[in-house]
This record gives C-alpha cells, sequence and structure tokens, in this order.
C-alpha cells in the first residue's frame, strides 16, 4: 500500500480540526517538526528500539516539540492536548514513521484550501533579474489562477530558458528540452 494512501486519512483529519489560516500554520509548522525528529536523530532511532514503547517514544516526541516551541520564544503550536492525541494515536496504530508524509499531505490541502501552488522554476543562470522574476510570477499567478510560491534554481545544464513545475504541471522552456522535443520528432 502506498504509504500517501496510509497518511492522507490522518493528515485529512488534523486540517479538518484547523479554525483557520493561523491554525493551520501552526499546525504545518509542528507537523514538519514533528517529521523531522522522527527522519532524524535520537528520537527516529528510539523507534526500533524494543525496549521502548512507542507510546513512550509518542511522549517523547511531544515533549521535545513543545520545549522546542517554549524555547523559541512560546513559537505558534496547536493546542497540545490535540497534538499529544494525534501522536498517541499514530502510535497506537504504528503510523509514526508517516509523519512526513501526513506532514506532506497536510500541505497540500493547506495549499489547496489557501488557493496557493508552491512552484519550483529552473534557470540556466543563477541571477535572474528581479523585474523578469516578478514579472514570470505573475504570470504563472495568471496562468495557475493562485498565489504562487516560488522557489528559483539554478542548472547550467539547461543552456538558456527556464523549467518551471507546479505538482504535475511542467513547462518546459530550455534550450536541452527543445533539443530534446526535436530529436524525437527526427526519431519517428
Amino acid at each position: 500500500m502506498e504509504l500517501s494512501t496510509l497518511a492522507r486519512p490522518y493528515a485529512k483529519a488534523v486540517f479538518d480540526l484547523t479554525a483557520g489560516a493561523d491554525e493551520r500554520a501552526a499546525w504545518s509548522g509542528a507537523l514538519q517538526a514533528l517529521a523531522g525528529a522522527v527522519v532524524q536523530g535520537d528520537l527516529g532511532r528510539l523507534l526500533e528500539t524494543p525496549a521502548v514503547s512507542r507510546e513512550q517514544v509518542a511522549g517523547l516526541i511531544g515533549d521535545v516539540l513543545l520545549a522546542q516551541g517554549a524555547k523559541a520564544g512560546g513559537a505558534a503550536l496547536p493546542a497540545e492536548p490535540r497534538l499529544r492525541n494525534l501522536l498517541r494515536l499514530l502510535a497506537r496504530n504504528r503510523r509514526l514513521r508517516l509523519l512526513p508524509v501526513i506532514a506532506a499531505e497536510f500541505e497540500a490541502l493547506r495549499a489547496q484550501a489557501e488557493a496557493r501552488v508552491d512552484v519550483e522554476i529552473t534557470t540556466a543562470e543563477a541571477d535572474v533579474p528581479a523585474a523578469q522574476r516578478k514579472t514570470l510570477e505573475k504570470a504563472l499567478e495568471k496562468r495557475l489562477q493562485r498565489q504562487v510560491v516560488v522557489q528559483w534554481k539554478s542548472d547550467p545544464a539547461l543552456v538558456s530558458g527556464a523549467l518551471i513545475r507546479a505538482g504535475d504541471f511542467v513547462i518546459d522552456g530550455t534550450v536541452r528540452g527543445e533539443l530534446a522535443r526535436l530529436s524525437q520528432t527526427l526519431m519517428h
């Protein structure tokens, strides 16, 4: 079974609990932190240790997250009982390892609700002028009819142009892409 299929109901349940953008942002940060705790470090290794129960690990992860929030000046975190309930539920169902996928599924739901899309633009040159960036971002917002959050990257192998990815939507306006299309046309 695909991990996103297992994670989606948990992400949807958490999303359904949120009342607005501020609470969604708090859950987003908390889920990202939880995912990080499970993937790396000592807490992630504790999941593999039979001497420590999954419920104990869930409690420890919650303690660490809440302590980090307090240390960061009371960073916005979801209500503690809900956070701990989620961790206990995941531990009981042996799903703590799904936290990175749950976080990703939650972000997808949040982006959809906020009419926002994450876009990755890769160009051959690293220093695209600000005016060009702004023009491209506005054109993408118009085309996708959503607010775009752009992450810029560079790859000299593209030669020239830009490769734009927004989920499954891809625009390949690179010289390398054009050469590949030309080659395909000549082969057929």
